[in-house]
């Protein structure tokens, strides 16, 4: 492997913040949202499933827009990142990786990413495509952007729909991270055992996956994988579950009509 791909949301940036804001702006509680969320990703529905239920009608796209007018809009700062991002980031560059942040986000989520200096080569977002995930020309403008080889790119993310498979479909690598609630949810799901090349309960679990430094040097592995392991023994921070084991199939909640909900 030779480059790594972030999604943004759930991946390395952590949504309670957004979510308490869309409370904030709607005058409800925080606990009612996050509630009406959870039931959207359990039912494979988007954010605009849980917020319509607060505002029948609302149309996001522009309450959005009268948030950033308002001053009340996006904004992704330090302590909105997950801890192990930095040095994960750090880790995977120090092997000779190059390492890409892109999600569904927009152009000043792209600016505050930037300002936050992380250990990453490219930061980009699709507000100047005319593609945002799931469209597999997503896939395209972010490999284009990379100048990377598909057959030689992991993608990382928690969401099924968005991340793991139009990933796959587009001829990536996966990772999928069981972060968020839809990391979580759906971690266990046939559809996402079969799907994802690697699972991973956190990003520093990354640098000890099977294969993905095996160019960049026996040592360099070896340390990787020893650190890895010393983060799973102390606490499953970076331990990496293996893609063949399937849950059973009866009750398993079907990601058929899965969406987003960012």
């Amino acid at each position: 492997m030779e480059t790594i791909v972030f999604d943004i949301g759930e991946t390395l940036v952590r949504d309670d913040r957004h979510w308490a804001s869309w409370a904030d702006w709607l005058g409800v509680p925080v606990h009612t949202v996050s509630a009406l969320v959870g039931a959207a990703v359990v039912g494979g529905g988007s954010a605009e499933d849980a917020l319509a239920l607060l505002r029948p009608g609302m149309d996001v796209a522009e309450a959005e827009l009268a948030r950033e007018a308002a001053g009340r809009g996006e904004h992704l700062g330090e302590r909105d990142l997950y801890p192990d991002v930095r040095p994960a980031l750090a880790g995977l560059r120090s092997l000779g990786l190059r390492v890409v942040v892109a999600g569904n986000r927009s152009a000043r989520a792209t600016e505050q990413l930037s300002a936050l200096d992380l250990p990453a080569d490219l930061v980009v977002t699709p507000d100047r495509w005319a593609a945002a995930k799931p469209d597999p020309e997503f896939f395209t403008q972010v490999l284009k952007a990379a100048d990377a080889d598909p057959r030689t790119t992991v993608y990382v993310g928690d969401h099924p729909a968005e991340d793991l498979f139009p990933a796959k479909a587009a001829g990536l690598r996966t990772a999928h991270l069981r972060r968020g609630p839809f990391g979580h949810w759906w971690a266990d799901h046939p559809d996402v055992v079969d799907s994802a090349d690697w699972r991973v309960d956190a990003l520093t679990g990354l640098a000890g996956l099977p294969g993905l430094v095996r160019e960049r040097g026996a040592a360099h592995a070896g340390a990787a994988r020893a650190g890895a392991a010393d983060a799973g023994a102390a606490g499953g921070e970076g331990s990496v579950r293996e893609p063949g084991r399937r849950p059973e199939q009866d009750g398993t909640p079907t990601l058929r009509a899965l969406r987003s909900v960012r």
